[in-house]
């Protein structure tokens, strides 16, 4: 129906394109305002008349049409009133199909995701679930518009901090007690490492020696690196599968150490790689930034220069549209070094299809999470523990509901899911029980609950069958209505949260689309006795499940079909 009202202006206006009048489209606030309003506003410029008179014009040059009761004119505004019986037949229509919010706007295109990438040997905490659950959802999103979206995994599997773990390994730990506590003692070794730093800077020199070991294939090093690799892989995989998430490649910076000469190479035969205090650098301060280093003193590679490896290999191998980089903002100046040395090489493409995405904190209880310190929160154990929590709640309020277990995985995991993607990704989010598992509130849980009652109704109506037309006539209730608005935003929804990059969109439209059926259902009967009536009202209710469930599933949630 928006595209109807789009394609009517866009035929009796010139100057503006039909996309820009789609994004330009609005819901009014309130049903008297009309089911639609396009804003003058910008057209003020371009025709050289006031708002109200370009309302006015277009408004008469549309006229009648079968399908508008009315239009009116508000300021600046045109207000579009759609007949009852065409809007109700029309969003129904449209929703009421297999692929509904489906697109082929990325057909043909590909997009990388680098996101999650925990570091090897360093526990997978909760802050590390925020790149994960964001960028998994960024590829749901996407891969929902016709993307080919590829999954990557950059562990953080190379580097000084190897060097530093082997230090530690061989002063203070044993085979016997890493075998027995797998990361957890990989995690105590590295945090012994730097108290024992402070008081001994040697030990630096020691793990910055060990380091170049493995960069120049010493076995010994090499061995004891690949069974860190190994250990912290098994946990990482427990939490993936916890999560219901997996990747297409596990392509740590290990991966690219053979590349990384290479790119040495392109940066000195462009003429831009610069020696500064012995390590050699891209000097950035014409962009306003700090420089870009390419090798260390000793030589050995940096994770910009493994960064700048990758992604070449995947430009070369993947021939991305765009390759998306989930990390914390306090990345962001490492990106936009890393790009710019990628642009200076000559590759304009860099400029438009390397994108950051930044986010903010996560905190438990306001402290936040820091693996040097020891202040850590397993992203398991946070898992495990909603998990827990949500059994008892749906013991307490369902004790006769079958698969009890299975149901509380389902509401545990997208509670804690739910509440970091309904936050905006670049705000730090406050992680708290409370609030996360409550059934009543802008929730995973309330939006879940939601879904099983519109399961509920459905099951019961035993005569309903969503293949068959309904009488649209017999849908008149506003409460339905504004529903049925909220529902046919769906598609528009889905690229403005890929178009920003923002989970959130989607993650608000499931509560929005979950608070208007709940009035809907609190004011109105569905499972009446005209069976028409009901077969109507029933399908309001259909459609609400199926486009609750697809807009959870876009967040990497479950929807249970009884809570």
């Amino acid at each position: 129906m928006k595209e109807k009202i789009a394609q009517l202006i866009s035929n009796n206006v010139e100057g503006i394109e039909m996309s820009d009048i789609m994004a330009s489209i609005e819901i009014p606030p309130r049903p008297d305002m009309g089911d639609f309003a396009f804003p003058c506003f910008r057209l003020a410029k371009v025709l050289r008349k006031a708002p109200n008179m370009i309302a006015a014009d277009i408004k008469e040059a549309i006229g009648d049409v079968d399908f508008i009761e009315k239009i009116d004119v508000a300021g600046a505004y045109l207000n579009f009133y759609i007949k009852k019986d065409v809007f109700v037949k029309t969003m129904i229509e449209a929703a009421n199909t297999d692929d509904f919010g489906k697109s082929d706007i990325g057909e043909g295109q590909t997009i990388c995701i680098d996101y999650s990438s925990p570091n090897v040997a360093k526990n997978f905490h909760v802050g590390h679930l925020r790149t994960t659950i964001i960028g998994n959802s960024l590829y749901k999103i996407h891969s929902k518009l016709g993307y080919n979206v590829v999954r990557i995994n950059h562990l953080g599997d190379w580097g000084t901090q190897f060097g530093k773990l082997i230090v530690a390994y061989k002063a203070w730990g044993s085979k016997e007690a890493v075998e027995k506590d797998g990361i957890s003692e990989l995690m105590k070794l590295y945090v012994k490492f730097h108290e024992e730093a402070d008081k001994n800077p040697e030990l630096v020199d020691e793990a910055r020696a060990w380091f170049n070991k493995m960069e120049n294939g010493d076995e010994e090093a090499l061995s004891i690196w690949q069974w860190f690799k190994d250990i912290s892989l098994v946990e990482y995989k427990r939490t993936y599968n916890l999560l219901g998430m997996d990747f297409d490649y596990y392509l740590g910076e290990s991966f690219y150490r053979d590349k990384c000469q290479a790119v040495v190479d392109k940066v000195k035969a462009a003429g831009l790689l610069k020696e500064s205090e012995g390590a050699m650098i891209v000097d950035l301060s014409d962009y306003d930034m700090a420089p870009c280093i390419i090798t260390k003193k000793d030589g050995s590679s940096i994770y910009a220069t493994r960064d700048l490896a990758a992604i070449f290999y995947r430009k070369d191998t993947y021939h991305f549209s765009k390759c998306l980089y989930v990390t914390g903002q306090e990345q962001k100046l490492h990106f936009a070094q890393v790009f710019k040395v990628v642009e200076l090489l000559g590759n304009e493409w860099a400029k438009d299809q390397l994108v950051h995405i930044p986010y903010g904190l996560v905190s438990l209880e306001g402290a936040k999470l820091s693996t040097r310190s020891g202040n850590i929160i397993y992203a398991e154990d946070i898992l495990k523990d909603a998990i827990a929590k949500s059994l008892e709640i749906i013991t307490e309020k369902s004790p006769n509901l079958p698969n009890k277990e299975d149901v509380a995985k389902k509401v545990g995991v997208g509670a804690v899911l739910f509440n970091d993607l309904y936050n905006q990704r670049i705000k730090d989010v406050s992680f708290s029980w409370d609030k996360v598992l409550n059934f009543d509130g802008e929730t995973g849980p309330y939006v879940q609950y939601t879904h099983a009652r519109c399961c509920s109704v459905v099951r019961l109506a035993e005569s309903f069958d969503p293949s068959k037309p309904v009488n649209y006539s017999l849908i008149t209730e506003q409460d339905a209505i504004e529903l049925l608005k909220e529902i046919n935003r769906f598609p528009s929804v889905i690229k403005d949260a890929a178009d920003k990059y923002e989970p959130s969109v989607v993650a608000r439209y499931a509560v929005d689309v979950a608070q208007a059926f709940n009035k809907f259902y609190n004011s109105t009967r569905i499972n009446v006795d005209d069976v028409e009536l009901k077969n109507a009202r029933v399908m309001l209710t259909y459609l609400t499940k199926n486009t609750i469930s697809e807009a959870l599933n876009l967040l990497g949630i479950e929807a249970p079909e009884a809570m």
